[in-house]
């Protein structure tokens, strides 16, 4: 059993740079795997591995300037999760493009999930779903609005040509985990907007404590691991993940023409070169040779 940790924590590091060699030791001598993130606003990703190893890691990034009170959001898998680690540094945790976005300043209301479905059921609410095209498309909450955007550096754009729509509004936004929302809400009150509300530990800890029959949500959860999605209960859900394009992929879209395993989906099927294709053919070989003498390729099953 793999023990999987949500976590961001947004906190100054002075030198992001000096944190990342010791924090990728720690996750290796513990094989512990998965994506971290380091930038000067603080840390981010998701990791997996034995229960132990997993403690040795979080006790680690606590005792990161600032990081005591890291919290994260804790699920299962039978299966590896990842199948490598990366400890990476970026400019920001969760890209918004938007200087001046500080959520240690000022961020929306938190809204625990059981009190989650009372407020996006008001009338006054606009329920905004902060998260990319593609996560969207398996799942979100009733009535939600979807920004349609391809990644949460165009959100600010699609606020300022959209705000019109949701004056006199009370504004609640949901992510995954929380963190974008975490931006988004510091810059919608940025921009003036006086109520802004947002779900306390995502997507996630709202499919983890709100029961199916009184849930709001409609479909998967898309997460950032070989799961690939997640309903009710955090159950593993039925999407497998395109490898050349990154999108879920439904059981039914693995039966059309254009699927081919690792190579291309009906989704991008017109996005890649036959070169690119080539490629893909070739990495989808290494994963099966890979496979079949009992080894885990860096690219995935």
């Amino acid at each position: 059993m793999y023990t999987i940790a949500a976590l961001y924590h947004f906190t100054r590091f002075e030198d992001p740079a000096a944190l990342q060699a010791p924090l990728r030791a720690v996750c290796a001598a513990n094989a512990v795997r998965g994506s971290l993130l380091l930038a000067g606003e603080g840390i981010n990703g998701t990791i997996a591995g034995p229960r132990d190893g997993l403690n040795e890691v979080l006790a680690h990034i606590r005792g990161l300037p600032g990081c005591a009170g890291l919290e994260w959001k804790e699920s299962t898998s039978d299966s590896p999760p990842f199948g490598r680690l990366k400890v990476r540094l970026k400019k920001e945790i969760v890209t918004l493009g938007v200087p001046g976005v500080d959520p240690k300043a000022a961020v929306g209301h938190y809204v625990r999930a059981r009190d989650w479905n009372a407020l996006i059921s008001a009338p006054d609410v606009a329920v905004i779903d902060t998260r990319n095209d593609y996560e969207t498309a398996i799942g979100t909450f009733r009535g939600a609005v979807d920004p349609e955007t391809e990644s949460f550096r165009d959100f600010p754009a699609w606020w300022e040509a959209n705000k019109d729509r949701f004056h006199n509004k009370r504004i609640a936004m949901f992510c995954t985990g929380g963190i974008r929302c975490e931006k988004s809400t510091n810059y919608l009150i940025s921009q003036g907007v006086d109520e802004v509300y947002h779900l306390k530990g995502g997507i996630l800890q709202y499919l983890e404590d709100v029961p199916e029959e009184e849930s709001l949500w409609q479909g998967d959860c898309f997460v950032f691991d070989e799961r690939v999605s997640v309903g009710h209960g955090l159950r593993q859900g039925p999407h497998a993940l395109c490898r050349a394009c990154r999108r879920p992929l439904t059981p039914q879209d693995m039966e059309r023409p254009e699927y081919e395993a690792g190579v291309q989906c009906h989704q991008c099927v017109a996005e890649h070169s036959e070169a690119d294709r080539a490629r893909f053919r070739e990495r989808q070989k290494q994963i099966a040779l890979a496979k079949a003498r009992g080894e885990t390729h860096l690219a995935g099953g």
